[in-house]
């Protein structure tokens, strides 16, 4: 039998056993003294590289000397029986065991880093050595081997408990049931099974504190940036471990250049309803356009991998809940409909309508599938916005209506032709950014939503958002556009508008995924 086999036939035993048993952790931190010894027996458990952490303590300080306190955070994954990195891991890396532990499988992990974004309480990270992701797995083979987990066995005061709360006669369950416990941001929904007693409340919640330029006995990282650098806070962050933004330039880059892939085939499915006329800017220059950016768009996702050479397990190994498992086949069927409109339209001359319905359609949904997948990630409440789909759809719009502009403009297409593409850039322009300030202007979900909102407001990329998003993206554009269209019909300004709304789109997908990663999780 196949390891792959094996693997399956372990998970249908384990969703069938599901819930004779529910593991979890109690942290004291009234007996917490800080003394790191659970980081260092879990990294010798593991063999956990430098850097990084399954367990790990933070520590905060409290008022003004004389009268200053000390308090400590035994932070991990929280194991939680509606874990949504489990729900958008794509590979099922990550999965529930019957026993209710969290656990990971790494040589089913491609380290497309999604996990990270979906944990709320930051407990995976990307391992050095093997480059897939990892975290606390409950010691699940001290577990199997009816053992405690190691930092349980090293604790000297005993403030970490570990059991089967399915159990009553359990001490874990007891102390529960016993004593008043807290939990890690309750509000997502995720039922974590890690419960402190005594915690001070702003541990639980990591934007209320203020980062300071140093900790007690290290420097701080340079490249760590919260929310607290730019709103201080009377609680002080004193030592915690690194946590980097998991996404960077590759997904704002993917974001860009798969509206471009989108929208090249959706508005010439529009246009096509109103000229009738297809020509070889649609039937030939388009379709090729959109083939291009989709492979670029697909180039971007395997090479932002911690393991590109595993990017096919997402077709052999899929989670079909993980809209990157559900995206890649909207993309993939959006890449033959674009090569089958690139053909006819060489072949004949024209594309026929059920052709241009379907194309544009899946030319939707490869805009906008990115929606359901940023929602599963549950860690970021910026990108929890039920506006996002919308956002995605007239990305697209513009960036296709700025496409059919400039290869038009280059293949001497029609002025009609140019018109329609600008109203379309024009329009689509408009409405985002209505949407954009409407969206910042309102009240946010969450306190985190409103700091990351803050974050590209008056933050760190105000001048960014600002100047490069709002300026550049789409006033400059919105104007150039409605000069072209209502005033003198001069195709350079259209041309103008249109590399300027390109240029301001990509600035601000790459604001957008900075703000969105700049509130501490833990």
């Amino acid at each position: 039998m196949t390891r792959n086999a094996i693997f399956n036939d372990r998970l249908i035993v384990l969703e069938k056993t599901v819930g004779s048993k529910s593991f979890g952790f109690v942290i004291d931190q009234n007996r917490c003294i800080g003394c790191h010894a659970c980081t260092v027996a879990c990294k010798e458990e593991h063999d956990v590289p430098v850097g990084v952490f399954r367990t790990w303590v933070k520590s905060v300080e409290k008022g003004a000397f004389p009268d200053t306190s000390r308090h400590f955070a035994v932070l991990r994954c929280n194991h939680c029986d509606a874990a949504p990195c489990v729900e958008i891991c794509p590979t099922v890396a990550l999965f529930r065991r019957a026993d209710g532990i969290v656990d990971f499988d790494n040589a089913r992990c491609i380290g497309c880093k999604s996990c990270m974004q979906a944990c709320p309480y930051d407990a995976l990270y990307i391992e050095p050595t093997s480059n897939t992701a990892a975290k606390c797995n409950f010691c699940a083979h001290r577990i199997e081997a009816e053992l405690k987990p190691a930092c349980v066995i090293v604790c000297p005061t005993q403030a970490i408990v570990a059991g089967d709360l399915a159990d009553p006669a359990s001490n874990v369950s007891k102390i529960v049931a016993r004593e008043k416990v807290s939990v890690r941001k309750p509000q997502k929904g995720t039922e974590p099974k890690l419960f402190y007693v005594g915690i001070e409340g702003d541990l639980l919640r990591p934007a209320k504190l203020a980062a300071q330029s140093s900790y007690a006995w290290a420097e701080r990282r340079a490249d760590l940036k919260t929310q607290a650098e730019f709103d201080p806070r009377q609680t002080r962050e004193v030592y915690d471990v690194s946590h980097p933004a998991p996404w960077g330039r590759k997904v704002s880059a993917y974001l860009w250049t798969k509206s471009i892939a989108a929208g090249a085939l959706l508005v010439p499915a529009l246009l096509l309803e109103q000229t009738r006329q297809p020509g070889a800017l649609f039937t030939l220059i388009c379709p090729l356009l959109a083939l291009l950016a989709l492979a670029v768009t697909s180039v971007l996702l395997i090479f932002d991998l911690k393991r590109p050479e595993r990017f096919y397990f997402l077709l052999i190994k899929p989670n079909f809940r993980s809209w990157l498992v559900l995206g890649s086949y909207i993309l993939i069927g959006y890449g033959g409909l674009g090569a089958a409109w690139l053909v006819t339209g060489v072949l004949t001359g024209d594309v026929p309508c059920a052709l241009r319905w379907f194309a544009g359609a899946f030319a939707i949904g490869s805009a906008c599938y990115s929606a359901f997948l940023f929602a599963q990630a549950k860690g970021r409440d910026l990108w929890q916005s039920p506006l996002f789909l919308w956002h995605l759809l007239l990305q697209a719009l513009s960036a296709g209506g700025a496409v059919v502009l400039l290869a038009g403009f280059v293949s001497g297409a029609s002025s009609q032709v140019l018109r329609d593409a600008t109203l379309i850039l024009f329009s689509a322009l408009l409405l985002s950014l209505s949407m954009v300030l409407a969206e910042h202007a309102l009240p946010h979900a969450s306190e985190d939503a409103a700091l990351a909102s803050r974050a590209m407001l008056a933050g760190p990329y105000r001048a960014q958002f600002w100047g490069v998003a709002v300026v550049i993206g789409f006033l400059a554009p919105i104007v150039l556009s409605a000069l072209f269209l209502f005033w003198r019909p001069l195709p350079e300004l259209a041309i103008l508008a249109a590399i300027l709304a390109l240029a301001g789109l990509l600035g601000y997908e790459d604001v957008w995924i900075k703000a969105g990663q700049v509130v501490p999780l833990s």
